[in-house]
């Protein structure tokens, strides 16, 4: 049985990608080769990791996508702090939070648990965080190079016109190769402005 490695996601407008970058400069002004820099084309907000999925699931994932969106209006995040994976004197992971709409953004995050779960994907046992993760610190980096990105991270400032527009959420293909991995959208379920 074929399987596609999937998520669901919401995906990022090229001007948030573009602010993404220039926060990558200057975290790399510490040391470009402490962390696997995640390509800010590839950035996107996940809502559910489903893992590799049974080609012949795909069509019921869909369905169950299109069921969670009618439920929720379109509404806007934006680009909130900086921070890191477990804290800012040890980074493994650097990663940007957001703001705005959130308690939209848990309901659709929700609805779409409610819609996929019963097709063999159970709810995640953590509290969803939205977040955008923007580098992962390699395990051979020194505890100084860390509290460096750290100190860093607390001296950036963001642009306030990174506004993300959610009106649509997408199934992703993510495919594994010695690059790193490739994303392509095999759906995409509108947001429904009626029931606002």
């Amino acid at each position: 049985m074929e399987q596609i490695r999937s998520f669901i996601a919401c995906e990022l407008p090229e001007t948030v990608k573009s602010s993404l970058v220039l926060i990558q400069k200057a975290l790399q002004s510490v040391d470009p080769s402490c962390a696997k820099w995640v390509d800010p084309n590839s950035i996107h907000l996940t809502l559910k990791f489903l893992g590799n999925v049974d080609v012949e699931k795909i069509e019921s994932i869909t369905k169950g996508l299109f069921e969670a969106t009618q439920n929720v209006p379109p509404f806007q995040l934006e680009l909130a702090g900086l921070g890191a994976f477990p804290n800012l004197r040890s980074v493994r992971v650097v990663w940007i939070g957001l703001k705005g709409d959130l308690d939209l953004l848990q309901k659709l995050q929700s609805q779409i648990e409610a819609r996929i779960s019963p097709l063999g994907f159970p709810p995640e046992n953590r509290t969803f965080k939205p977040h955008l993760t923007l580098a992962r610190v390699r395990e051979t980096t020194s505890l100084m190079i860390r509290q460096s990105i750290g100190e860093r991270l607390s001296q950036i400032k963001i642009e306030r016109n990174s506004i993300i527009q959610v009106d649509s959420v997408s199934l992703m293909r993510s495919q594994l190769t010695r690059a790193g991995a490739v994303y392509s959208r095999l759906c995409s379920a509108k947001l429904n402005p009626s029931c606002q």
